[in-house]
């Protein structure tokens, strides 16, 4: 049964909803929804718009590369900004700048303007906007929540991601395309990033988790940034999981994120709702994924099952590429989606489990940088592989590298070894909730110490 403790009244809570009990989390929930929406609907929008301009999987394979460039390029930047900028004021502005991309591709596609290069250029924007959202949004959680509750608030958005970007907004634009065209979708989800901004507009301005020098800015960056990549090199368990999601994001992203619309098209004569119903599942399996890990405590092998969920979790890909039944596609997507946003859950919350808080911007930057170092080149090679090899072939390759990679990775790392001597158990905390002002001066917080390279995780930070 999933663990519970009593929060200021007789009655048990959940652990999943124990951070619900701050207003101004409940308020990120809120703006996090209608920015996830708004996120999903564009997945399955942009899709049918290059289809629509008769457009090809290398055509497709262009579009994506524009959002992966754009994410690669600005995330470290946004890393270092996320350790020295309020985190809120950062999201503010990356959501205003989402709603300006949904309006300007809802006008050039109402006016019958658009060209496939307009939508790339405008996923490069939204790329840009994703590096500085990612490490501003991990920055942020632990100076709103006590410790404790970290796991529960990453499940909880492990499973909003999925059920909204990849179930919710999914649905909503096939609807509206199905209505209308893709220009509809694209205005509609400009309006849901309102929503974003009221949101986070009404919340409290946190303060910075570390003391600013007096140096030159650009000085400071760069030292900031020479900072964040001294401790990930010489953080075993952190370059060991990097370097395994790098060459995992190579194999999987570009086949799920490019060829599986024409795999629905092609194998299953399946249309825009039937390939929204496909990212439904996967956002659902998500969502269920990360909802049961948010109802139990840490799991005691933390690195071997997430390692292990990430690679095993891609076998059903091999799946896909064989099978011309869509219920076939949807139960395959599903368990996809349990596997990695279970993993997923567990990843962010040992991020800011092990992190030092004044240089948690600068890590979850450089772990978005690096693992998705080679997203754009995977997108780009999606769509040839799939003409020149066939479907079949591209989603065998995804299928079954990545649990060879995933056995590899926890025997050559020893991480194992690791998790056993740096426990993450949070059985003590479970009298009652760390207070807010012992959360932000990060009391009793595991973390590995930045300046020394085998620190032990139950220091002060």
């Amino acid at each position: 049964m999933p663990q519970t403790v009593r929060v200021g009244s007789k009655r048990p809570t959940p652990r999943a909803l124990r951070p619900f009990a701050s207003g101004q989390y409940r308020l990120l929930v809120l703006a996090l929804t209608a920015s996830l929406l708004s996120a999903g609907a564009w997945i399955v929008a942009v899709a049918w718009q290059v289809i629509e301009l008769g457009g090809t999987p290398v055509d497709l394979s262009i579009v994506a590369v524009g959002a992966s460039v754009g994410l690669v390029l600005a995330v470290l930047i946004g890393g270092v900004v996320a350790d020295r900028v309020p985190q809120r004021r950062i999201l503010l502005a990356v959501e205003a700048t989402r709603a300006a991309v949904f309006t300007i591709a809802g006008v050039l596609a109402l006016t019958g303007m658009i060209e496939v290069w307009h939508l790339a250029v405008l996923s490069f924007g939204l790329g840009v906007a994703d590096g500085f959202f990612y490490p501003a949004y991990s920055a942020w959680l632990p100076a709103l929540l006590p410790e404790d509750q970290l796991l529960a608030a990453n499940g909880v958005e492990g499973m909003l991601r999925p059920a909204a970007a990849n179930a919710a907004g999914p649905a909503l634009a096939s609807l509206l395309i199905a209505a209308q065209a893709p220009w509809l979708a694209f205005l509609v989800v400009a309006g849901l990033q309102v929503v974003a901004l009221v949101g986070l507009g009404v919340m409290r301005t946190t303060p910075l988790q570390r003391d600013l020098d007096a140096d030159h800015p650009i000085r400071q960056m760069v030292s900031d940034l020479r900072d964040g990549f001294g401790y990930l090199l010489r953080t075993r368990w952190l370059i060991a999981t990097l370097a395994f999601s790098i060459v995992l994001v190579l194999v999987v992203v570009g086949p799920l994120e490019v060829l599986i619309p024409f795999a629905v098209r092609d194998q299953a004569g399946g249309g825009a709702g039937e390939f929204a119903l496909v990212l439904a599942a996967f956002g659902l399996g998500g969502a269920a994924g990360s909802l049961l890990v948010a109802s139990f405590r840490l799991p005691r092998r933390y690195l071997t099952l997430m390692i292990l969920a990430w690679g095993f979790g891609c076998i059903p890909f091999a799946v896909i590429g064989l099978t011309s039944q869509l219920w076939v596609m949807i139960v395959a997507t599903f368990i996809v989606g349990f596997m990695f946003d279970a993993a997923q859950v567990v990843w962010g919350t040992l991020l800011q489990r092990r992190v030092p808080r004044a240089m948690l911007g600068r890590v979850s930057s450089l772990d978005f940088f690096v693992s998705l170092a080679l997203m754009p080149l995977s997108m780009a090679l999606a769509g040839p592989v799939g003409e020149w090899l066939g479907l079949a072939p591209a989603f065998l390759i995804a299928g079954l590298v990545p649990p060879v990679l995933a056995v590899l990775t926890l025997a050559f790392a020893r991480l194992g070894r690791d998790e056993l001597e740096h426990p993450l158990d949070d059985r003590t905390m479970d009298a009652g909730p760390t207070t807010g002002a012992e959360a932000a001066a990060g009391l009793a917080s595991p973390v590995d110490e930045p300046h020394r390279p085998a620190a032990r995780d139950h220091g002060d930070s």
